[in-house]
């Protein structure tokens, strides 16, 4: 049953919106007539994900929102409650009117009699393929309740994990922009400022004064060419990464990088091992978890490992093997799956190494940013300090011509 966003004078003459599912424009108005409304303008909503014309340019729900509205669904299904009557009681407690037409889509598609798994597909850019597998998986096995949880885990530990990372580089990040803005400005400023009053002297100045004014004519002068070449190298390289040959080659290059490479490579197989599991716990078969696991991975030479893995495990080679054979995963990963098929309890397996691989990237992440804070503070210092000499050590030479 369609939805339609409605405009309308009350009975007290006052203007109303909301929205109302009808089979029809006509039969919208007149149930809208019924409720004692005089209708104005009455508009379908459209679904999201749709081409071109959609009006929505973003995402309605970001991870924290789906996170929280999957963990509520949860609860409401996991209740007892009718997944008809868990919309309609979130869309009526929903603020923000792109999710509420976004939800009254969905409470339309599943009035209407599709499945819920479906009514989630036709909104892709809200929920992924993942997504929608583990949901269908859920209707079809009859806990959907219990499956739906289990993904507001999932989707609270990928936050957490992201968020940890995040706020573990976020300091040195801050530091190394403030310490770049620092030295560019003493550089282009203040160090010409002081040393003018130098060079008008017959005296030679000391080599570190001269290489620092070089420096900084060098900034004043190129400093813009300097800043365009980054520019156009960076437009350069967003453009290059969109051909996939290219993107594989240079995401196998960063998981070479000795700390980014394997803080890289631990997040990208938590997030693998973890949806896995998932997937294969809800009752997914494996190849289609398998090929919806791969395309969660954001580094495209893993992606490209985990489809071939993916064909040998059709060809009948056991998972554990078929992720031996890749390098680029950790070790601990293949070793877990190959426990998993011997136990029959690959699930459970892979969840564990899932959390076991966060655990290590957290840790790896933290120790880094430890270590980076000291270095940057030590290396801004020096910076510092040379300039500062650079501009001391001619004021010290002049008193010494005095005497």
């Amino acid at each position: 049953m369609p939805a339609y966003k409605y405009e309308a004078l009350n009975a007290s003459g006052r203007s109303v919106s909301g929205l109302i599912e009808a089979d029809t424009p006509r039969a919208a108005r007149a149930l809208l007539r019924t409720q004692g409304q005089v209708p104005l303008t009455l508009q379908t909503v459209q679904q999201h994900g749709q081409a071109s014309g959609s009006r929505f340019t973003r995402r309605v729900f970001n991870a924290t929102a789906l996170a929280v509205w999957t963990r509520q669904l949860a609860g409401l299904v996991g209740s007892g409650l009718p997944i008809e009557r868990a919309l309609t009681a979130l869309t009526d407690e929903c603020e923000d009117p792109r999710q509420r037409e976004l939800l009254s889509q969905l409470k339309a598609e599943v009035n209407a009699g599709a499945p819920f798994a479906r009514a989630l597909a036709s909104a892709p850019r809200e929920f992924d393929e993942v997504f929608c597998g583990v949901v269908a998986a859920g209707e079809q096995s009859g806990a959907l309740g219990a499956v739906l949880d289990k993904l507001a885990d999932d989707l609270e530990e990928r936050q957490d994990l992201s968020g940890k990372l995040v706020g573990a580089m976020a300091y040195p990040a801050i530091v190394s922009l403030i310490s770049v803005m620092i030295v560019i400005f003493l550089v282009t400023y203040v160090v010409p400022q002081i040393a003018t009053v130098f060079t008008n002297s017959k005296r030679a100045l000391p080599f570190l004064t001269v290489a620092m004014l070089a420096i900084s004519a060098f900034v004043r002068e190129w400093g813009w060419l300097m800043l365009l070449t980054l520019v156009a190298a960076g437009t350069g390289l967003s453009f290059a990464l969109r051909d996939e040959a290219f993107r594989q080659r240079f995401d196998a290059g960063i998981l070479q990088v000795p700390l980014i490479g394997r803080l890289a490579r631990g997040y990208n197989a938590a997030r693998f091992a973890g949806t896995l599991a998932m997937l294969a716990g809800a009752g997914v078969p494996i190849l289609k978890a398998l090929q919806a696991a791969a395309e969660t991975l954001s580094n495209r030479a893993m992606r490209a490992d985990a489809l071939d893995a993916l064909v040998q495990v059709r060809e009948g080679a056991p998972l554990g093997s078929a992720l031996a054979g890749k390098k680029r995963f950790p070790g601990i990963l293949a070793m877990f799956a190959r426990l998993g098929e011997q136990t029959g309890q690959l699930p459970q397996m892979l969840e564990r190494a899932a959390k076991q691989l966060s655990v290590e990237v957290q840790r790896r992440a933290m120790a880094a940013a430890t270590l980076l804070e000291p270095i940057l503070i030590v290396v801004m210092g020096a910076i510092v300090l040379m300039i500062v000499l650079a501009v001391l050590m001619p004021i010290i030479q002049l008193n010494t011509w005095v005497k």
